[in-house]
């Protein structure tokens, strides 16, 4: 993430309704980061893995940051998914209107 010129912000955040993977800045954005990973793509790809239930507890935990770390920041969702070898970054994967 450091490569694509994100500054990690924090790891592992979690809260009783959910855990974000990593948040981070990018530019003008804070970023929350889910990464997914499979070790083969036989029954599928780890992004879609990311279900709507799991999109909603990702969305909570952020507004739980967000409360308690206020910013003027814009905010993105971005999903890091890790398969076959290769790392493919989505940025803007899905947002807290529902919409992906």
């Amino acid at each position: 993430m450091r490569q694509q010129g994100y500054e990690i912000v924090a790891e592992r955040y979690r809260w009783r309704g959910g855990e974000i993977d990593l948040i981070a800045r990018d530019g003008n954005f804070l970023v929350f980061v889910e990464v997914r990973s499979r070790s083969t793509e036989l029954f599928g790809l780890p992004e879609e893995t990311i279900t709507y239930k799991k999109r909603q507890k990702i969305l909570l935990a952020a507004q739980h940051y967000l409360t308690r770390h206020p910013t003027n920041l814009d905010i993105r969702f971005d999903v890091v998914a890790l398969s076959g070898g290769r790392l493919r970054l989505y940025k803007d994967a899905f947002r807290a209107d529902g919409k992906s």
